[in-house]
């Protein structure tokens, strides 16, 4: 039996994990030809398939499997080792990546993350923009950024940025055609556009005041994950839009777009930036943790 090479088991790894040669290439910057290329050589060198393949579908053979659960520690200890040479360098180098939602990648980051860059160049940082809740640790993440009711379990989680808040707003030629809702419920009189997730799911609007709490799923003519598609077609008096504050400030400072029910829409804490509790960090995140950390004070 021949010696593996080590990037043949970390493409292995990658491509196990993934379920899929497409989205492990897609993770590690790569190209799926080249894992598919390490995949046969790793297999020719240990004289066992390791993957099923199908046109639908990547799973571990029962060897390989085995080798996962053995390879997975192993090559963290690895990366690790490595780290810790590199934790010694007066600015870290490696790549950093996060796994955010849609709303921090437009409120939060155009502002942190050049910032960030600026202070370490010798970090490169990959951001992966979904709102979809998935495990980040398993899909080849460094960190990922939720707001608080979505913060996995056994995670360290720091505080991001302040206290965000929604805002329902409309036209002003649709409020002067419709009138203005004055209380949550009446926003169920009015069309309204909504937003869709990746998922699939649209969130009901939530409102609060002197502790009541009322949610509504309002109906109307559109539905979209367009967040720019959405904003226009408010601002064309197509009807009532929930959404962050910040998406659409300029738009409310330019008189295009009119606030209502505001006394009903208090702020809520900002996203965290999570990260699993282990001992040692890689140098890219420590850097970034402890420059958010920096940033809060």
């Amino acid at each position: 039996m021949a010696k593996p090479d080590l990037a043949d088991l970390d493409a292995f790894t990658a491509v196990a994990r993934a379920r899929s040669f497409r989205g492990a290439a897609a993770l590690r910057g790569v190209s799926a030809s080249s894992l598919s290329e390490a995949l046969r050589r790793l297999e020719a060198d240990l004289g066992v398939r390791l993957l099923n393949r199908t046109t639908r579908s990547v799973t571990p053979t029962e060897a390989g499997g085995r080798l996962l659960a053995r390879l997975t520690p192993a090559l963290a200890d690895v990366t690790l080792a490595l780290d810790e040479v590199n934790a010694f360098r007066h600015s870290p180098t490696g790549v950093l990546k996060l796994n955010v939602p849609g709303a921090v990648s437009r409120i939060v980051f155009p502002d942190l993350i050049p910032r960030f860059l600026a202070a370490h160049p010798g970090v490169r940082v990959e951001v992966t923009v979904e709102d979809s809740f998935v495990d980040v640790l398993a899909a080849g993440f460094d960190a990922g950024v939720r707001y608080d009711e979505r913060l996995e379990k056994d995670m360290i989680a720091v505080p991001l940025a302040g206290p965000q808040r929604f805002v329902v707003v409309g036209a002003p030629a649709y409020f002067a055609a419709h009138g203005r809702p004055v209380h949550p419920r009446e926003v169920l009189n009015h069309p309204c556009i909504r937003h869709r997730f990746a998922s699939g799911t649209s969130y009901a609007w939530e409102f609060e005041k002197d502790g009541e709490v009322i949610r509504v799923s309002p109906d109307g003519p559109l539905i979209t994950t367009s967040i720019d598609l959405e904003q226009a077609a408010a601002v064309a008096g197509v009807g009532l839009l929930a959404t962050f504050e910040d998406f659409v400030a300029d738009l409310v400072a330019a008189g295009k777009l009119e606030t209502v029910l505001d006394d009903w829409l208090p702020p809520f804490s900002g996203p965290y930036l999570y990260y699993p509790s282990r001992r040692h960090m890689p140098a890219p995140l420590r850097a970034f943790v402890d420059f958010v950390k920096a940033e809060k004070r």
